[in-house]
């Protein structure tokens, strides 16, 4: 650990995604941010199989949908972690705000994130109650596969700026 930074225990990071990254430069990316934060803890990234719906869908089917997505998501989520749910209606918290989320969890003892990312439809109410915080990256909508690039990055900025060390701009 570089000198002035400040240690507020490593933090294990899970993510658990709808839907598959195929290869190619999303996966990539991911790849990379998960080697850059595997210095500041674990990392595991967790998929569950998304529900194939028309691409003309019903309210009904969009719920069907996010149910059985939830129950897959929530069958492997980790006992122990504190739920951080990625939605549209949460809040905007920033790269800063992100930071001081993890270190408020470290804090508090609490050092296992579970990030929730949910495919096309959204995330089940289930789901979103297994959740502590919900947080969005503004009112953009972002495709679901690219949004877990997204997220590690933040993760990782977030992870510098707890540390004390240069990235955060």
């Amino acid at each position: 650990m570089p000198q002035g930074a400040k240690d507020n225990h490593s933090m294990n990071l899970t993510i658990i995604a709808v839907g598959k990254i195929k290869k190619g430069w999303m996966a990539d990316g991911i790849s990379d941010y998960a080697d850059r934060l595997k210095r500041f803890g674990k990392i595991s990234i967790l998929e569950v199989a998304d529900e194939k719906i028309p691409e003309r869908y019903s309210e009904k089917q969009a719920i069907m949908a996010i149910t059985k997505e939830g129950e897959r998501m929530l069958s492997r989520w980790p006992k122990d972690a504190l739920g951080v749910a990625l939605h549209p209606a949460g809040k905007t918290i920033g790269s800063e705000g992100l930071a001081k989320l993890m270190d408020t969890a470290a804090l508090q003892g609490q050092n296992h994130l579970c990030f929730a990312i949910g495919g096309s439809c959204g995330l089940a109410p289930s789901v979103l109650e297994q959740c502590q915080h919900k947080i969005s990256f503004g009112p953009n909508t972002f495709p679901h596969q690219l949004f877990r690039v997204m997220l590690l990055e933040q993760i990782y900025r977030g992870e510098k700026i707890r540390s004390g060390q240069p990235y955060h701009k």
